[in-house]
């Protein structure tokens, strides 16, 4: 909306806000973590786009022949208002990137920015959106990213989540099912203390 005309950015971003989700964020179906101190998590469900060789420079044209895979992700964070610059410990807890267990080959999949995404939290339908709404597109986003950074084979880029990703709580359980893929099951429990 408006806030990306307000200081400091002034405009909207002209490349891809990029952020990390470390090794200590990846889980696949299973608990996640809620902090103590946080009412709710936010859960956007993304498309993970695993890369298959090292791509470097590659135009949109020639992006898609550079993925192995697809495999569905759940972006979870604790929810901010800062998008451009969040902090790291609202987005890279333990367990704040569940990914299915099964990549799906690149091969079965001729349309990666057609695919239907669905939310279910406690058996209900919460958001349903489809990958064609993000900013960029698959191959657009690889070709943006790899202009400036190295992808290797192994890495994942995720596609971005749709405006309004629902919120979970501590006993609650999600399934994320994105067309043509695996789905992930997730229940969301109290955050292990740290030892």
């Amino acid at each position: 909306g408006d806030a990306v005309h307000q200081p400091p950015y002034k405009a909207p971003p002209q490349w891809p806000v990029l952020y990390i989700k470390p090794r200590n964020t990846h889980c696949g179906d299973g608990p996640v973590g809620v902090p103590h101190d946080v009412p709710e998590l936010e859960l956007g469900a993304t498309l993970g786009v695993v890369m298959g060789r090292t791509t470097q420079g590659v135009s949109p044209d020639q992006a898609l022949s550079q993925v192995a895979g697809y495999v569905t992700v759940a972006d979870v964070r604790v929810p901010h208002q800062q998008f451009y610059r969040p902090h790291v410990r609202l987005i890279a807890r333990d367990s704040f990137c569940p990914m299915a267990q099964r990549i799906t080959p690149a091969s079965a999949m001729a349309h990666p920015d057609q695919l239907e995404v669905k939310v279910w939290v406690d058996g209900a339908l919460v958001h349903h959106t489809d990958t064609a709404d993000r900013i960029r597109g698959v191959a657009q986003l690889i070709a943006d990213v790899s202009s400036y950074m190295t992808l290797y084979a192994g890495d994942i880029l995720l596609l971005g989540v749709s405006h309004g990703a629902p919120r979970v709580r501590v006993g609650q359980q999600s399934r994320i099912e994105i067309e043509g893929l695996t789905p992930l099951t997730n229940r969301f429990v109290p955050e292990e203390p740290a030892p």
